[in-house]
């Protein structure tokens, strides 16, 4: 018997946040396998423990003894460390034709399975869907937070789905985010430029880059708001030590990104288009928060974006993302129109 969903979750030390995911979906079996609009829907779990160096093995171990046998629990260890490197293991590992990535810290609503397989029936032509994600804040969040919360992957558009344009320039984050299996094997080279985070990195954009290859190939990217999740925010990725070189990380990622969709020729005009938007929005930003970057922490993470994604192509070039012989790092010849990553 086969199977059409698999659900996973790639996490690093997760011991202590992995257990109320596993609660969550061991508890929203009946609903994935009764409420889905045309058949009941078939699902497997998979923990990627992405080198982790605490008890997830063990946790994981300690819920497959009593485990549904109806939706499996397995468990796969990632050693390189990294999302990206996490993400294709589960691919390679994952039997449903969809796959659904949940993060160590995303409660998924108990409809959230039968929501994303359903969807996928009504969609045959989307490669990837995100979810509606709410935030679960442990402390009250700094004055004007909306104006950050899309890059801690909180996504709320509304309650019709709707579908990501190219010319839009968004797309939805990993978090809760569906994925064709036979969307990422069409579309994705089999390295990708950016890896994600680790412990001693806060380069990410790799889901980004993800998404946007399976776009560029033609495939539909959307939002799902049926498909509702809940991401736990702690305390300490609220504080300036957290955010500031998280906001580092997303700007220093972007010449990926920006360039996937840009001719090889046209990259030296690009290249010089997106430095001066760059420059353009740091001027404007100082002109108007000048005196607030030290007091308004929005404001200096607003700031870190835009100096960082600058000075991208430099970090890039530097640290050998960009080395010309290693080319199936950044070109793809899938890559053939216009794709969405924040400009």
């Amino acid at each position: 018997m086969g199977v059409d969903f698999t659900v996973a979750i790639p996490t690093y030390n997760g011991e202590k946040r992995l257990p109320e995911v596993l609660d969550r979906l061991r508890n929203s079996g009946r609903n994935a396998l009764g409420q889905a609009k045309t058949q009941p829907c078939r699902w497997e779990v998979i923990v990627v423990d992405n080198n982790s160096s605490d008890n997830t093995a063990q946790v994981v171990r300690s819920y497959q003894a009593d485990w549904p046998k109806q939706y499996p629990l397995r468990y796969c260890f990632e050693p390189k460390q990294g999302a990206a490197h996490a993400r294709n293991h589960a691919f390679h590992e994952a039997q449903g034709l969809l796959v659904g990535f949940l993060d160590d810290d995303n409660l998924p609503s108990p409809d959230w399975i039968a929501a994303a397989w359903s969807f996928a029936q009504d969609h045959p032509a989307a490669g990837a869907y995100g979810s509606q994600i709410h935030a679960d804040f442990e402390v009250t969040p700094p004055n004007n937070f909306e104006r950050i919360a899309p890059f801690l992957a909180i996504t709320e558009r509304g309650s019709e789905p709707l579908r990501y344009q190219p010319h839009q320039k968004i797309l939805p984050p990993s978090a809760g985010l569906v994925v064709r299996k036979q969307a990422w094997l069409d579309s994705c080279p089999p390295k990708l430029v950016l890896t994600g985070r680790t412990y001693n990195s806060m380069l990410t954009g790799e889901d980004l880059e993800m998404i946007s290859h399976i776009q560029a190939k033609g495939w539909e990217i959307w939002y799902n708001p049926a498909m509702s999740i809940d991401h736990k925010i702690p305390h300490w990725r609220l504080k300036r030590e957290y955010l500031i070189p998280f906001f580092r990380g997303i700007g220093l990622s972007r010449y990926v990104t920006r360039m996937l969709s840009v001719k090889p020729w046209q990259r030296p005009l690009a290249t010089l288009a997106y430095l001066s938007n760059d420059v353009r929005k740091i001027t404007l930003h100082l002109l108007k928060h000048r005196l607030q970057l030290r007091s308004d922490l929005i404001a200096a993470c607003e700031m870190q974006l835009f100096i960082s994604s600058l000075l991208s192509p430099w970090y890039l070039w530097r640290h050998g993302y960009l080395d010309s012989n290693q080319p199936e790092k950044f070109s793809s010849a899938a890559v053939k129109q216009s794709l969405t990553t924040d400009a």
